[in-house]
C-alpha cells in the first residue's frame, strides 16, 4: 500500500481515532453531500452490491463501515435475511442511521453497533455475507481488518467490497485526478463543517491499492474466487470473494 494518509495531518491521534472523529463531524450532511459529489452514481453501484448479496440468499449479513446505514437498509429491503448488523466506528453516523431505520420500521431486522473492523465483536464463522462500501481504505491496518472479516465469514460465504479506484485510461485518468484533487475537496469545504474531511477522502482514494493489487491482498489473507469489476470508467470497483 502507498503512504499512510490520515484525516488530520500533524495530529497525534491514531488513524482510527481520526477517522472516527472525522465521520462524527460530517455525519449530519454526509448522505446529501455524497449524492452531490458522486453525481448520484454511488446509488447504482450500491444496487449492484445489494443484488449480489440478495442472490447469495443470506440469513445473516454484516455491513462494515455501515455509516448511516444506506447499504444495510437496502439489503434488508431486498433480501430475506433474518439478521443484519451494521457496524461503524462513528457513533455520530450510527445515530443518523438508527433514525433512518426507525423511519422505515426495520429496527427488528437491523442492529447498528459501534465497533472496530480490526477487532470484530463476533464469533468465527458468523455471517453468510459481509459487505464494506467505501470503508476498507479507512482501516488503520488493511490486512488486519481483512483477516478479521475472513474470520467471521462463514465457509462458502460471500465478501463484497465497493471501493473507489482510479481510472487508468486517457482522458478519464486526468479528468478524475482534477475532479478528486480540486472539485471534490472544494464542494466538501463549502458544505461540510469539517474542512479536512473531503481532502482526506480524496487523498485516501488515490493511495488505496485498487484493482489487481487489492485482489492479491485478498488472496494473501486466504479468500478464494476473488474477482473485481470496475464501475463507471474505473472510478469505483466492486470486489467479491469467498471463503
Amino acid at each position: 500500500m502507498g503512504k499512510k494518509v490520515t484525516p488530520y495531518q500533524g495530529s497525534s491521534q491514531s488513524k482510527k481515532q481520526q477517522v472516527e472523529q472525522m465521520f462524527d463531524n460530517i455525519s449530519g450532511n454526509y448522505d446529501g453531500l455524497n449524492r452531490v459529489i458522486s453525481m448520484g452514481t454511488d446509488v447504482s453501484w450500491r444496487k449492484k452490491v445489494v443484488q449480489m448479496a440478495k442472490d447469495h440468499q443470506p440469513e445473516t449479513v454484516l455491513d462494515i463501515a455501515t455509516g448511516t446505514g444506506d447499504l444495510a437498509i437496502q439489503i434488508a429491503e431486498a433480501a430475506n435475511a433474518k439478521k443484519i448488523v451494521g457496524l461503524d466506528l462513528s457513533e455520530g453516523m450510527l445515530k443518523v442511521g438508527r433514525k433512518k431505520i426507525m423511519s422505515k420500521n426495520l429496527q427488528t431486522k437491523i442492529e447498528m453497533i459501534q465497533g472496530d473492523s480490526e477487532a470484530l465483536p463476533f464469533d468465527d464463522n458468523s455471517f453468510d455475507v459481509i459487505t464494506v462500501a467505501f470503508g476498507v481504505r479507512n482501516f488503520e491496518t488493511l490486512e488486519l481488518g481483512l483477516s478479521e472479516i475472513y474470520r467471521v465469514l462463514k465457509k462458502g460465504g460471500l465478501f463484497i467490497v465497493l471501493e473507489t479506484s482510479v481510472p487508468t485510461k486517457f482522458p478519464f485518468k486526468q479528468g478524475y485526478k482534477f475532479y478528486s484533487s480540486f472539485i471534490l475537496p472544494t464542494i466538501g469545504k463549502l458544505f461540510s463543517k469539517d474542512k479536512e474531511a473531503y481532502t482526506y477522502l480524496s487523498k485516501s482514494a488515490a493511495e488505496f491499492p485498487y484493482g489487481e493489487k487489492f485482489n492479491n491482498i485478498l488472496k494473501k489473507i486466504g479468500f478464494i474466487s476473488v474477482a473485481s469489476n470496475p464501475q463507471t470508467l474505473g472510478v469505483a470497483t466492486i470486489y467479491n470473494a469467498s471463503k
